[in-house]
């Protein structure tokens, strides 16, 4: 009862999105999760003062990036892509940037388990991912091309322009308009776009999705036991989310 009556103080309940169709199925998944191997992901408090949501939430601590302000590039243009608005926080809040750092830091930053080997041809518009760089290597081309492209147009470092500006650059980015010469500005844009969302939804085990923000305004109950109970009900049935982080700890 104890424990219930903490939970209850520290699980806050916001009337967030319910219906919305942006990101279908209101979690991502995947191989990109698995990045994070061989990074201190596994937190062994059991002081039963820590509240449970600090003890889901990843220390955000740089492991890949050397520099402050590629970091803030990266920060800025997430931000954007996942805005904070009425319904809820923005990327930058929910720890998205953090997420990206430390998956570009591990074994996705360097395709890992993905085939490396040659010939390599140009591909296809429709065939996605398509080029010999690693994960790791189009993060830094792209962000030094969001630096440039915005000095060049706007006379002002990314982080520094207003939003609608930040937008153009993306946009341009995202249309093919930038001349990155190894690979498409679009490809950068589109790998971009999907580790902010990742980072918006996934388990808070890999470090964004701050205090589950992402999940609560998807009303997604994160990882339960079971639904032996709700299964058969005929009504929406809200339920506090859980995360992987305290499954491991309780």
């Amino acid at each position: 009862m104890a424990d219930e009556k903490h939970e209850s103080k520290t699980i806050t309940r916001r009337d967030f999105i319910k219906k919305t169709g942006y990101v279908t199925g209101g979690v991502v998944g995947g191989g990109v999760l698995g990045g994070l191997l061989g990074s201190e992901v596994w937190n062994t408090t059991t002081d039963p003062e820590v509240a449970p949501e600090e003890l889901q939430q990843h220390d955000q601590a740089l492991q890949y990036f050397k520099s402050r302000a590629d970091f803030q590039v990266l920060s800025s243009a997430t931000e954007r892509i996942f805005p904070a608005d009425e319904l809820g926080p923005g990327a930058i809040e929910l720890g998205v940037p953090y997420y990206i750092d430390h998956q570009l830091a591990g074994r996705w930053g360097i395709n890992d388990r993905e085939y490396r080997q040659g010939p390599f041809y140009k591909g296809e518009p429709n065939q996605g991912y398509q080029t010999h760089l690693k994960h790791h290597e189009i993060f830094d081309l792209g962000i030094e091309a969001l630096e440039k492209y915005s000095q060049s147009t706007f006379n002002e470092r990314f982080a520094e322009l207003e939003g609608k500006q930040q937008d153009e650059v993306l946009m341009a980015f995202d249309n093919d308009e930038v001349d990155m010469s190894v690979i498409s500005s679009s490809l950068f844009f589109e790998l971009l776009r999907t580790m902010t969302f990742e980072g918006v939804y996934a388990d808070p085990l890999y470090g964004g999705n701050k205090d589950m923000q992402g999940w609560k305004m998807k009303e997604y109950p994160g990882v339960q036991m079971s639904y032996t109970e709700e299964i058969e009900s005929e009504d929406f049935v809200e339920m506090d989310p859980v995360s992987l982080h305290k499954r491991f700890n309780t």
